[in-house]
């Protein structure tokens, strides 16, 4: 009799992205997993700059060119990072087991940041020497890497999925109440799918990594639009973010105006005179004690409206995020549910409403974010709802008058699960969610939209007054009461008739296996 052998299993390959986790977190110990993201997000810079650079520079020397290979200029023109010899990755890795190979990696970022005024406070400061390092871990670090080809596939963009899957992974590892630097890339897709930023300012008061930003120049993109034709502005409070953030735009040639530093948008807002076309955020939800109570009672961006409240900040960025939209501004952004019927904002919202300013409110499912397992709700103001015509793309769109309406949109039975425990919406939800929104808003919506049940309802302005000015999309969508139509004597009697039917079935099943026993010269008692 021969034996036959089982076929081993195919080990499964590992992503670049697990490698580098796994290499990351055996720095466990000697840095937090908070940390990581500061540790690995600054190498992955150094090894993507220096690609870029090898690439622009063997482009001179095939033109022939190699008296200009220090020059500066021949790479910026190219919107690439110009790299000193003690910068590049190549004498990075060279080094990476001598002892000082920290001092050595802060040196390549300062020489970087110094020979590139783009990257002005991007990049860390003697970062790697103060974290005192284990040399042996830092090296096998570099090591995995070195492994990544940067430049291999620029159509799949594999230095944004790397940042994209460490920026969760941080979020994860940092738990409830952290992490606010990633909101994920589902949301502010459909962010972008509705306002449509396809030209103009786009702003962001609290722009955590800059994701809002990058979405936003792949939504151009991704619509053949010119990403030319956008300025970007943003702030961000936390040092270390703002610098994640510059990193993040700087690797992927996006230009922007950050501010001259990390500050409170509140305390110190860096655009004072800013009026924005486009507003995506997703600012720290129910934020306290985020004002002194006698601070910011006379600023200029509470004029007209009652002024927010120190026990939370909802009501602040909303007013925030008005007071810096143009006049035919749009914005996107995302707020905990409780801002929809706060009574102690009750004269804001009303006023608020009042003034036209509310678009759309639509309520997302819970677990879409990996810092909280509550749903929350994405807010669209829009500083013109009148009746006009707007070019989107080449193509002229009319919209009709809205300014007595609000859409109001519930998706929490939308979305699918991923990684067992949080919900992300499917491409096709969507397509629906953008196509009901903008069916809802353009000429000739008789036809195209309706209101649905559990989805959608448009609501108009004496409605809300008599909800007392109330935003819960529940106080308008219409809810279907399934209960009240189930016939329970009937439905009593098919849950006993099933239940029966198994007790018998189960019965059978051990009469079966008794006789089977006897035959076996067995006797047993079930």
């Amino acid at each position: 009799m021969t034996r036959t052998t089982k076929p081993k299993k195919e080990k499964k390959q590992k992503s670049i992205e697990e490698s580098l986790w796994e290499s990351a977190n055996k720095l466990r110990g000697t840095v937090e997993p908070s940390e990581y993201k500061h540790v690995v997000l600054g190498l992955i810079f150094l090894k993507f700059a220096s690609d870029k650079f090898e690439e622009r520079r063997n482009e001179l020397i095939a033109e022939g060119k190699e008296k200009y290979l220090e020059m500066v200029d021949f790479y910026t023109m190219k919107n690439v990072f110009y790299l000193p010899e003690e910068s590049r990755w190549s004498y990075l890795i060279k080094n990476a087991k001598q002892s000082d190979i920290s001092i050595k990696i802060d040196t390549a970022l300062f020489t970087v940041e110094k020979k590139n005024p783009a990257l002005k406070g991007a990049l860390p400061d003697n970062y790697y020497s103060r974290l005192n390092l284990d040399t042996t871990k830092l090296g096998a670090l570099l090591d995995e890497i070195h492994k990544i080809d940067t430049l291999k596939d620029k159509s799949h963009d594999i230095i944004g999925r790397i940042y994209e899957y460490f920026l969760r992974k941080f979020a994860i590892a940092e738990g409830k109440g952290k992490g606010e630097f990633y909101t994920p890339k589902n949301i502010v897709n459909l962010i972008a799918e509705l306002i449509e930023p396809y030209k103009g300012k786009i702003y962001d008061p609290c722009c955590g990594s800059g994701g809002m930003f990058v979405q936003s120049i792949k939504f151009i993109e991704a619509h053949h639009g010119n990403t030319k034709e956008v300025a970007i502005y943003g702030q961000e409070s936390i040092p270390t973010t703002y610098k994640l953030a510059k990193m993040n735009l700087a690797i992927r040639g996006i230009s922007s105006n950050l501010g001259e530093t990390a500050a409170d948008t509140f305390g110190k807002d860096q655009h004072k005179d800013l009026k924005a076309d486009f507003i995506m955020a997703n600012p720290p939800f129910n934020q306290k004690d985020w004002r002194g109570a006698n601070e910011l009672t006379t600023d200029p961006r509470w004029a007209g409206y009652d002024v927010p409240p120190v026990s939370n900040a909802n009501y602040g960025w909303i007013l925030h995020m008005a007071s810096k939209l143009s006049s035919n501004g749009v914005a996107g952004f995302l707020l905990a549910n409780g801002a929809l019927g706060d009574p102690d904002t009750v004269a804001i919202r009303k006023q608020f409403i009042k003034n036209h300013l509310v678009e759309a409110i639509i309520v997302l499912p819970r677990d879409m974010f990996y810092s909280t397992d509550i749903s929350v709700t994405l807010w669209i103001l829009n500083k013109n709802k009148q009746a006009r015509s707007i070019e989107h793309n080449g193509a002229m769109v009319k919209y009709r008058n809205r300014q007595d309406e609000i859409l109001f949109m519930d998706l929490r039975r939308k979305g699918e699960e991923y990684e067992k425990k949080y919900i992300q919406l499917t491409d096709a939800d969507i397509q629906e969610v953008v196509s009901t929104y903008h069916n809802w808003q353009r000429e000739g919506f008789e036809k195209s939209y309706k209101n649905i049940p559990e989805f959608c309802y448009s609501a108009n302005i004496e409605e809300i007054e008599k909800n007392n000015w109330s935003l819960i999309p529940s106080k308008y969508i219409e809810f279907v009461d399934r209960d009240s139509k189930i016939n329970y004597d009937k439905e009593m009697k098919r849950i006993q008739k099933q239940f029966t039917n198994i007790l018998a079935e189960e019965k059978d099943s051990q009469e079966k296996l008794m006789e089977a026993f006897k035959h076996l010269g067995y006797e047993i008692e079930l």
